[in-house]
Protein backbone atom coordinates (compact mmCIF):
# COMPACT_ATOMS: atom_id res chain seq x y z
CA UNK A 1 0.00 0.00 0.00
CA UNK A 2 1.28 3.55 -0.94
CA UNK A 3 1.80 5.57 1.96
CA UNK A 4 0.77 9.44 0.71
CA UNK A 5 0.22 11.25 3.55
CA UNK A 6 1.75 10.61 7.48
CA UNK A 7 0.39 11.66 10.75
CA UNK A 8 3.33 12.16 12.96
CA UNK A 9 1.69 11.49 16.42
CA UNK A 10 4.41 13.07 18.25
CA UNK A 11 6.00 16.27 18.96
CA UNK A 12 9.63 18.37 19.35
CA UNK A 13 12.63 17.01 17.69
CA UNK A 14 11.15 13.63 16.48
CA UNK A 15 8.87 15.20 14.86
CA UNK A 16 10.90 17.32 12.82
CA UNK A 17 13.15 14.26 12.54
CA UNK A 18 10.42 12.21 10.55
CA UNK A 19 9.59 15.19 8.35
CA UNK A 20 12.61 16.09 6.95
CA UNK A 21 12.66 12.36 5.72
CA UNK A 22 9.12 12.71 4.41
CA UNK A 23 10.14 16.16 2.60
CA UNK A 24 13.25 14.16 0.94
CA UNK A 25 10.92 11.66 -0.36
CA UNK A 26 7.77 13.76 -1.22
CA UNK A 27 5.11 12.49 1.36
CA UNK A 28 2.68 15.28 3.06
CA UNK A 29 2.98 15.38 6.60
CA UNK A 30 0.59 16.50 9.24
CA UNK A 31 1.64 17.57 12.67
CA UNK A 32 -0.37 17.14 16.16
CA UNK A 33 0.14 19.84 18.80
CA UNK A 34 -0.94 21.27 22.21
CA UNK A 35 -1.18 24.84 22.90
CA UNK A 36 1.79 24.51 24.13
CA UNK A 37 3.76 23.52 20.75
CA UNK A 38 1.77 26.08 18.64
CA UNK A 39 4.63 27.82 17.96
CA UNK A 40 7.52 24.83 17.28
CA UNK A 41 9.53 24.73 14.45
CA UNK A 42 7.53 20.91 13.55
CA UNK A 43 4.25 22.68 13.61
CA UNK A 44 5.44 25.14 11.50
CA UNK A 45 7.63 22.80 8.99
CA UNK A 46 4.52 20.48 8.33
CA UNK A 47 2.21 20.58 5.44
CA UNK A 48 -0.52 20.57 7.68
CA UNK A 49 -1.34 20.90 11.67
CA UNK A 50 -3.99 19.89 13.93
CA UNK A 51 -4.67 21.02 17.39
CA UNK A 52 -5.06 18.61 20.02
CA UNK A 53 -7.34 18.86 23.44
CA UNK A 54 -6.92 17.39 26.79
CA UNK A 55 -6.91 17.26 30.70
CA UNK A 56 -3.05 17.74 30.31
CA UNK A 57 -0.61 18.50 27.17
CA UNK A 58 0.90 14.40 27.42
CA UNK A 59 -2.98 13.47 28.03
CA UNK A 60 -3.91 14.84 24.27
CA UNK A 61 -0.77 13.36 22.40
CA UNK A 62 -1.81 10.04 24.00
CA UNK A 63 -5.47 10.86 23.08
CA UNK A 64 -6.05 7.55 20.78
CA UNK A 65 -9.74 8.76 19.32
CA UNK A 66 -8.16 12.18 18.34
CA UNK A 67 -5.25 11.01 16.28
CA UNK A 68 -7.76 8.86 14.46
CA UNK A 69 -9.51 11.70 13.94
CA UNK A 70 -6.69 13.63 12.54
CA UNK A 71 -6.41 11.05 10.61
CA UNK A 72 -10.01 11.34 9.19
CA UNK A 73 -10.02 14.75 8.59
CA UNK A 74 -6.96 15.61 7.06
CA UNK A 75 -6.60 12.09 4.92
CA UNK A 76 -3.67 11.31 6.15
CA UNK A 77 -3.48 7.16 5.65
CA UNK A 78 -0.08 6.44 7.69
CA UNK A 79 0.82 7.34 11.20
CA UNK A 80 4.45 7.68 12.19
CA UNK A 81 4.49 7.61 16.45
CA UNK A 82 8.32 8.50 17.05
CA UNK A 83 9.20 7.12 20.28
CA UNK A 84 7.04 8.10 23.85
CA UNK A 85 3.99 8.40 24.09
CA UNK A 86 1.98 6.08 22.00
CA UNK A 87 4.71 4.67 20.00
CA UNK A 88 4.56 1.21 22.28
CA UNK A 89 1.08 0.93 22.56
CA UNK A 90 -0.43 -2.31 20.80
CA UNK A 91 -4.11 -1.00 20.69
CA UNK A 92 -3.33 2.30 19.26
CA UNK A 93 -1.60 -0.11 16.78
CA UNK A 94 -4.67 -2.18 16.15
CA UNK A 95 -7.22 0.67 16.50
CA UNK A 96 -5.34 2.09 13.38
CA UNK A 97 -5.33 -1.31 11.67
CA UNK A 98 -8.81 -1.48 11.99
CA UNK A 99 -9.67 2.22 10.44
CA UNK A 100 -7.63 0.96 7.01
CA UNK A 101 -4.59 3.42 8.61
CA UNK A 102 -1.13 2.24 8.38
CA UNK A 103 0.90 1.91 11.41
CA UNK A 104 5.04 2.87 10.65
CA UNK A 105 6.15 0.41 13.35
CA UNK A 106 5.77 -3.48 14.24
CA UNK A 107 2.46 -5.24 14.16
CA UNK A 108 0.42 -5.31 16.91
CA UNK A 109 0.90 -8.66 18.20
CA UNK A 110 5.00 -8.12 18.41
CA UNK A 111 4.19 -4.84 20.34
CA UNK A 112 2.30 -6.86 22.91
CA UNK A 113 4.37 -9.54 23.09
CA UNK A 114 8.17 -7.30 22.97
CA UNK A 115 6.44 -4.78 25.96
CA UNK A 116 5.99 -7.25 28.72
CA UNK A 117 9.28 -7.71 30.09
CA UNK A 118 8.55 -11.02 31.48
CA UNK A 119 6.79 -12.04 28.06
CA UNK A 120 9.80 -11.02 26.18
CA UNK A 121 12.14 -13.00 28.11
CA UNK A 122 10.25 -15.91 27.84
CA UNK A 123 10.55 -15.38 23.88
CA UNK A 124 14.51 -14.29 24.38
CA UNK A 125 15.21 -17.47 25.76
CA UNK A 126 13.31 -20.03 23.97
CA UNK A 127 14.79 -18.26 20.78
CA UNK A 128 18.33 -18.89 21.98
CA UNK A 129 19.21 -15.47 23.68
CA UNK A 130 21.37 -15.27 26.59
CA UNK A 131 19.21 -14.08 29.48
CA UNK A 132 20.11 -12.84 32.71
CA UNK A 133 20.40 -15.16 35.59
CA UNK A 134 16.75 -15.12 37.45
CA UNK A 135 13.23 -16.57 37.76
CA UNK A 136 11.62 -15.91 34.00
CA UNK A 137 8.11 -15.36 35.78
CA UNK A 138 6.37 -12.95 37.86
CA UNK A 139 6.69 -13.09 41.62
CA UNK A 140 3.33 -12.87 43.95
CA UNK A 141 4.61 -11.39 46.97
CA UNK A 142 7.67 -9.82 48.73
CA UNK A 143 8.36 -13.33 50.29
CA UNK A 144 8.46 -14.77 46.96
CA UNK A 145 10.72 -11.68 46.13
CA UNK A 146 13.49 -12.81 48.99
CA UNK A 147 13.30 -16.59 48.12
CA UNK A 148 14.62 -15.92 44.54
CA UNK A 149 16.73 -13.71 45.49
CA UNK A 150 18.56 -16.03 48.19
CA UNK A 151 18.66 -18.58 45.57
CA UNK A 152 20.19 -15.77 42.86
CA UNK A 153 22.48 -14.32 45.23
CA UNK A 154 22.41 -10.22 46.05
CA UNK A 155 22.56 -8.10 44.88
CA UNK A 156 19.26 -8.37 42.65
CA UNK A 157 16.92 -5.86 40.25
CA UNK A 158 13.59 -5.70 41.14
CA UNK A 159 11.85 -4.78 37.85
CA UNK A 160 8.23 -3.91 36.69
CA UNK A 161 7.39 -6.47 33.81
CA UNK A 162 5.50 -3.48 32.33
CA UNK A 163 7.96 -0.32 33.06
CA UNK A 164 10.15 1.34 30.56
CA UNK A 165 12.64 4.48 30.02
CA UNK A 166 14.68 3.45 33.33
CA UNK A 167 11.13 3.87 35.14
CA UNK A 168 10.14 0.86 37.68
CA UNK A 169 13.23 -0.49 38.49
CA UNK A 170 15.26 -0.99 42.14
CA UNK A 171 18.42 -2.54 43.11
CA UNK A 172 18.21 -4.96 46.68
CA UNK A 173 21.41 -5.93 48.12
CA UNK A 174 19.90 -7.50 50.81
CA UNK A 175 16.65 -9.43 52.27
CA UNK A 176 15.61 -6.14 53.97
CA UNK A 177 15.30 -4.15 50.70
CA UNK A 178 14.35 -6.61 48.56
CA UNK A 179 11.29 -6.85 51.12
CA UNK A 180 11.06 -2.75 50.89
CA UNK A 181 11.36 -2.47 47.37
CA UNK A 182 9.26 -4.83 46.23
CA UNK A 183 6.19 -3.12 48.14
CA UNK A 184 7.46 0.02 46.63
CA UNK A 185 8.11 -1.03 43.08
CA UNK A 186 4.44 -2.65 42.98
CA UNK A 187 3.33 0.69 44.25
CA UNK A 188 5.38 2.85 41.71
CA UNK A 189 4.09 -0.10 38.31
CA UNK A 190 0.90 0.09 39.34
CA UNK A 191 0.18 3.91 39.28
CA UNK A 192 2.51 4.77 36.49
CA UNK A 193 1.53 1.81 34.16
CA UNK A 194 -1.31 0.56 36.00
CA UNK A 195 0.61 -3.20 36.22
CA UNK A 196 2.02 -3.98 39.34
CA UNK A 197 3.18 -7.52 38.17
CA UNK A 198 7.51 -7.76 39.61
CA UNK A 199 9.78 -9.84 38.39
CA UNK A 200 13.60 -10.21 40.23
CA UNK A 201 16.75 -10.95 38.53
CA UNK A 202 20.03 -11.16 39.10
CA UNK A 203 22.03 -7.40 38.70
CA UNK A 204 24.89 -7.12 36.52
CA UNK A 205 27.43 -4.49 37.90
CA UNK A 206 29.45 -3.48 37.07
CA UNK A 207 28.03 -3.63 33.60
CA UNK A 208 27.89 -1.80 30.16
CA UNK A 209 24.40 -1.19 28.13
CA UNK A 210 24.92 -2.29 24.65
CA UNK A 211 22.21 -2.75 22.42
CA UNK A 212 21.52 -3.93 18.54
CA UNK A 213 19.51 -2.03 15.78
CA UNK A 214 17.90 -4.26 13.64
CA UNK A 215 15.24 -3.95 10.40
CA UNK A 216 12.77 -6.44 9.47
CA UNK A 217 10.78 -6.13 6.81
CA UNK A 218 6.93 -8.18 5.92
CA UNK A 219 8.86 -11.08 3.32
CA UNK A 220 11.28 -12.37 6.23
CA UNK A 221 14.01 -10.40 5.72
CA UNK A 222 15.52 -9.29 8.81
CA UNK A 223 19.40 -7.41 9.27
CA UNK A 224 21.10 -5.93 12.27
CA UNK A 225 22.78 -2.09 11.90
CA UNK A 226 25.60 -2.81 14.69
CA UNK A 227 25.54 -1.50 18.13
CA UNK A 228 25.59 1.46 19.93
CA UNK A 229 27.14 1.87 23.27
CA UNK A 230 24.48 3.43 25.69
CA UNK A 231 26.12 2.95 28.78
CA UNK A 232 26.62 6.73 29.65
CA UNK A 233 23.36 7.30 32.10
CA UNK A 234 21.79 8.99 34.97
CA UNK A 235 19.19 7.76 36.32
CA UNK A 236 18.68 4.84 34.18
CA UNK A 237 18.09 6.75 31.31
CA UNK A 238 20.99 7.24 28.45
CA UNK A 239 22.73 10.91 27.75
CA UNK A 240 25.70 10.17 25.24
CA UNK A 241 25.28 7.12 22.92
CA UNK A 242 28.00 5.93 20.42
CA UNK A 243 28.45 3.72 17.39
CA UNK A 244 30.82 1.11 17.67
CA UNK A 245 31.03 0.26 21.49
CA UNK A 246 34.46 0.82 22.16
CA UNK A 247 34.10 -2.10 24.82
CA UNK A 248 33.02 -5.33 22.56
CA UNK A 249 35.27 -7.03 20.36
CA UNK A 250 34.27 -8.26 16.52
CA UNK A 251 33.72 -11.74 17.80
CA UNK A 252 31.04 -10.33 20.44
CA UNK A 253 29.43 -8.06 17.98
CA UNK A 254 28.46 -11.00 15.54
CA UNK A 255 27.08 -13.02 18.38
CA UNK A 256 25.03 -10.31 19.57
CA UNK A 257 23.91 -9.21 16.35
CA UNK A 258 22.78 -12.72 15.29
CA UNK A 259 20.64 -13.27 18.60
CA UNK A 260 18.80 -10.17 18.25
CA UNK A 261 18.08 -11.17 14.34
CA UNK A 262 16.67 -14.40 15.85
CA UNK A 263 15.09 -12.61 18.56
CA UNK A 264 13.12 -10.61 15.64
CA UNK A 265 12.59 -13.88 13.37
CA UNK A 266 10.88 -15.16 16.12
CA UNK A 267 7.78 -12.74 17.36
CA UNK A 268 7.46 -12.33 13.41
CA UNK A 269 9.00 -8.84 13.39
CA UNK A 270 8.87 -5.85 11.29
CA UNK A 271 10.13 -1.95 10.89
CA UNK A 272 12.52 -1.08 12.71
CA UNK A 273 13.50 -2.23 16.67
CA UNK A 274 16.16 -2.07 19.28
CA UNK A 275 17.38 -5.30 21.35
CA UNK A 276 19.01 -4.15 24.16
CA UNK A 277 21.71 -5.89 26.03
CA UNK A 278 23.13 -6.10 29.49
CA UNK A 279 27.18 -6.57 29.06
CA UNK A 280 29.37 -8.02 31.77
CA UNK A 281 33.30 -7.07 31.97
CA UNK A 282 34.01 -10.62 30.40
CA UNK A 283 32.00 -9.43 27.36
CA UNK A 284 28.65 -11.90 28.56
CA UNK A 285 25.93 -10.37 27.51
CA UNK A 286 22.14 -11.00 28.21
CA UNK A 287 18.60 -9.95 26.96
CA UNK A 288 17.27 -6.85 28.65
CA UNK A 289 14.58 -5.66 26.56
CA UNK A 290 13.46 -4.98 22.92
CA UNK A 291 12.47 -1.75 22.14
CA UNK A 292 9.65 -2.18 19.26
CA UNK A 293 10.27 2.08 17.57
CA UNK A 294 12.55 3.96 16.82
CA UNK A 295 15.45 4.79 19.34
CA UNK A 296 16.42 8.07 21.00
CA UNK A 297 19.59 7.24 20.16
CA UNK A 298 19.07 5.78 16.30
CA UNK A 299 21.34 9.05 14.46
CA UNK A 300 24.80 7.52 15.68
CA UNK A 301 23.59 4.02 13.59
CA UNK A 302 22.31 6.38 10.70
CA UNK A 303 25.96 7.91 10.80
CA UNK A 304 28.01 4.96 10.76
CA UNK A 305 25.67 3.39 7.97
CA UNK A 306 24.67 5.61 5.64
CA UNK A 307 21.53 4.53 6.24
CA UNK A 308 18.14 6.55 6.96
CA UNK A 309 16.29 4.54 9.45
CA UNK A 310 12.93 6.65 9.45
CA UNK A 311 13.23 6.23 5.42
CA UNK A 312 13.70 2.34 5.73
CA UNK A 313 10.47 1.97 7.82
CA UNK A 314 8.46 4.05 5.65
CA UNK A 315 9.80 1.73 2.91
CA UNK A 316 9.09 -1.43 5.47
CA UNK A 317 5.48 -0.24 5.95
CA UNK A 318 4.67 0.21 2.83
CA UNK A 319 5.19 -3.60 1.88
CA UNK A 320 8.64 -3.12 0.11
CA UNK A 321 11.72 -5.95 0.84
CA UNK A 322 14.72 -4.50 2.41
CA UNK A 323 16.65 -5.45 -0.73
CA UNK A 324 19.72 -5.75 0.90
CA UNK A 325 21.31 -8.52 3.25
CA UNK A 326 23.82 -8.27 6.53
CA UNK A 327 26.71 -8.45 3.82
CA UNK A 328 26.09 -5.04 2.15
CA UNK A 329 25.53 -2.88 5.50
CA UNK A 330 29.25 -1.10 5.33
CA UNK A 331 30.16 0.00 8.53
CA UNK A 332 32.52 3.38 8.89
CA UNK A 333 33.90 5.76 11.41
CA UNK A 334 32.89 6.67 15.01
CA UNK A 335 30.05 8.55 15.99
CA UNK A 336 28.59 9.79 19.13
CA UNK A 337 25.26 11.71 20.23
CA UNK A 338 24.73 13.92 23.28
CA UNK A 339 21.13 14.61 24.68
CA UNK A 340 20.69 18.76 25.62
CA UNK A 341 18.89 18.26 28.44
CA UNK A 342 17.29 21.51 30.22
CA UNK A 343 18.15 20.58 33.74
CA UNK A 344 20.88 21.60 36.31
CA UNK A 345 23.22 18.52 36.06
CA UNK A 346 25.49 20.48 38.62
CA UNK A 347 22.60 20.02 41.18
CA UNK A 348 21.38 16.33 40.94
CA UNK A 349 20.15 16.78 37.48
CA UNK A 350 16.92 19.02 38.35
CA UNK A 351 15.11 20.14 35.49
CA UNK A 352 14.72 23.66 34.25
CA UNK A 353 12.29 25.77 33.00
CA UNK A 354 11.65 28.74 30.94
CA UNK A 355 12.12 30.97 27.66
CA UNK A 356 15.37 29.94 25.35
CA UNK A 357 15.74 33.51 24.54
CA UNK A 358 18.96 33.00 22.30
CA UNK A 359 19.27 29.47 20.73
CA UNK A 360 22.33 28.94 17.99
CA UNK A 361 23.81 26.03 16.71
CA UNK A 362 27.23 24.58 16.18
CA UNK A 363 27.61 23.58 12.70
CA UNK A 364 30.43 21.71 10.72
CA UNK A 365 32.05 18.48 8.89
CA UNK A 366 30.17 15.81 11.02
CA UNK A 367 28.02 17.57 12.78
CA UNK A 368 24.32 17.00 13.09
CA UNK A 369 21.98 18.31 15.29
CA UNK A 370 17.92 16.89 15.76
CA UNK A 371 16.29 20.18 17.53
CA UNK A 372 12.58 21.05 17.85
CA UNK A 373 13.61 24.37 19.37
CA UNK A 374 14.16 27.74 18.04
CA UNK A 375 14.37 31.44 19.93
CA UNK A 376 12.03 32.34 22.23
CA UNK A 377 10.65 28.80 22.55
CA UNK A 378 8.84 27.91 26.24
CA UNK A 379 10.63 24.99 27.49
CA UNK A 380 7.93 23.69 30.11
CA UNK A 381 7.81 21.26 32.48
CA UNK A 382 4.86 19.39 31.09
CA UNK A 383 6.98 17.10 28.55
CA UNK A 384 10.22 15.29 28.66
CA UNK A 385 13.54 17.89 29.34
CA UNK A 386 15.53 16.97 26.59
CA UNK A 387 15.53 20.05 23.52
CA UNK A 388 18.17 18.42 21.25
CA UNK A 389 20.73 15.69 20.25
CA UNK A 390 24.18 16.35 19.14
CA UNK A 391 25.67 14.33 17.05
CA UNK A 392 29.60 13.98 15.67
CA UNK A 393 30.37 11.83 13.04
CA UNK A 394 34.61 11.09 13.20
CA UNK A 395 37.02 8.68 10.80
CA UNK A 396 37.50 7.09 14.61
CA UNK A 397 36.58 7.78 18.21
CA UNK A 398 38.89 10.17 19.06
CA UNK A 399 37.96 12.42 16.32
CA UNK A 400 34.80 12.13 16.82
CA UNK A 401 34.84 12.66 20.41
CA UNK A 402 37.55 15.94 19.81
CA UNK A 403 34.15 17.00 17.11
CA UNK A 404 32.00 16.91 19.92
CA UNK A 405 33.50 18.36 22.27
CA UNK A 406 33.85 21.60 20.24
CA UNK A 407 30.50 21.55 19.07
CA UNK A 408 29.30 21.46 22.03
CA UNK A 409 30.94 24.62 23.66
CA UNK A 410 29.84 26.41 20.60
CA UNK A 411 26.11 25.49 21.32
CA UNK A 412 23.90 28.35 22.45
CA UNK A 413 21.11 28.05 24.59
CA UNK A 414 20.69 31.39 26.96
CA UNK A 415 17.42 31.55 29.01
CA UNK A 416 17.19 27.93 30.21
CA UNK A 417 19.92 25.94 32.10
CA UNK A 418 21.28 22.93 30.16
CA UNK A 419 23.63 20.25 30.22
CA UNK A 420 25.65 21.15 27.44
CA UNK A 421 28.76 22.09 29.82
CA UNK A 422 28.33 18.93 32.02
CA UNK A 423 28.37 16.63 28.83
CA UNK A 424 31.62 18.77 27.56
CA UNK A 425 32.98 17.52 31.35
CA UNK A 426 31.86 13.98 30.42
CA UNK A 427 33.79 13.49 26.87
CA UNK A 428 37.03 14.74 28.46
CA UNK A 429 37.25 12.86 31.16
CA UNK A 430 40.01 10.45 30.73
CA UNK A 431 38.31 7.69 31.30
CA UNK A 432 35.49 8.39 29.12
CA UNK A 433 37.89 9.09 26.21
CA UNK A 434 39.85 5.71 27.08
CA UNK A 435 36.29 3.66 26.80
CA UNK A 436 36.60 2.66 30.16
CA UNK A 437 33.39 3.11 31.93
CA UNK A 438 30.49 1.25 33.00
CA UNK A 439 26.58 2.25 33.57
CA UNK A 440 27.61 3.41 37.20
CA UNK A 441 30.00 5.76 35.64
CA UNK A 442 28.48 9.49 36.49
CA UNK A 443 27.26 8.34 39.74
CA UNK A 444 31.07 7.16 40.26
CA UNK A 445 32.65 10.01 38.98
CA UNK A 446 30.34 12.93 40.07
CA UNK A 447 32.95 14.61 42.06
CA UNK A 448 35.24 15.14 39.19
CA UNK A 449 32.18 15.33 36.97
CA UNK A 450 30.47 18.29 39.17
CA UNK A 451 31.13 22.46 38.75
CA UNK A 452 30.85 24.73 41.20
CA UNK A 453 28.33 27.47 40.78
CA UNK A 454 29.67 30.39 38.81
CA UNK A 455 30.47 33.50 40.41
CA UNK A 456 28.48 36.61 39.40
CA UNK A 457 31.63 37.79 37.20
CA UNK A 458 31.81 34.61 35.72
CA UNK A 459 28.38 34.69 34.64
CA UNK A 460 29.09 38.54 33.64
CA UNK A 461 32.03 37.46 31.48
CA UNK A 462 30.08 35.10 29.49
CA UNK A 463 27.39 37.61 29.04
CA UNK A 464 29.75 40.19 27.62
CA UNK A 465 30.97 37.77 25.20
CA UNK A 466 27.40 37.12 23.70
CA UNK A 467 26.99 40.89 23.50
CA UNK A 468 29.84 41.83 21.65
CA UNK A 469 29.89 38.66 19.20
CA UNK A 470 26.15 40.06 18.51
CA UNK A 471 25.28 43.65 17.59
CA UNK A 472 21.84 42.52 18.66
CA UNK A 473 22.96 41.29 21.95
CA UNK A 474 20.97 44.10 23.99
CA UNK A 475 17.38 42.94 25.35
CA UNK A 476 17.34 43.70 28.94
CA UNK A 477 16.32 40.11 29.82
CA UNK A 478 20.17 38.94 29.22
CA UNK A 479 21.89 41.83 30.59
CA UNK A 480 20.46 43.05 34.08
CA UNK A 481 21.89 45.22 36.53
CA UNK A 482 23.80 43.07 38.68
CA UNK A 483 25.36 42.06 35.53
CA UNK A 484 26.09 45.22 34.72
CA UNK A 485 27.97 45.52 38.17
CA UNK A 486 29.74 42.71 38.52
CA UNK A 487 31.14 43.68 34.83
CA UNK A 488 32.40 47.16 36.00
CA UNK A 489 33.86 45.23 39.10
CA UNK A 490 35.93 42.52 37.25
CA UNK A 491 36.77 45.60 34.66
CA UNK A 492 38.59 47.22 37.63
Amino acid sequence: MTIEKVLIANRGEIAVRVIRTLRKDGVASVALFHELDRNSPYVLMADEAVELTGQSPVASYLDIAQVITACKNTGANAVHPGFGFLSENAEFARKLEAEGIIFIGPTPEAIAAMGDKVVSKKIASEAGVSTVPGLIDCVADAQRAVEVAADIGYPVMLKASAGGGGKGMRIATNEEECREFFERTTREAKSGFGDGRIFVEKFVSPARHIEIQVLADAHGNVVHLGERECSIQRRHQKVIEEAPSPFIDEKTRMQMGAQAVSLAKSVGYRSAGTVEFIVDGEQNFYFLEMNTRLQVEHPVTEMVTGIDIVREQLRIASGEPLGYGQEQIDFRGHAVECRIYAENADEGFTPATGELLVYREPSGEGIRIDSGITNGSEISSAFDPMLAKLIAYGSDRAEAISKARVALKEFVLLGVTTNTAYLERVLAHECFKAGDFHTGFLEEKVEALTKKAPSCVELAIVVAAAALSDPGFTDSRYVTAPHLAAIGEWSN
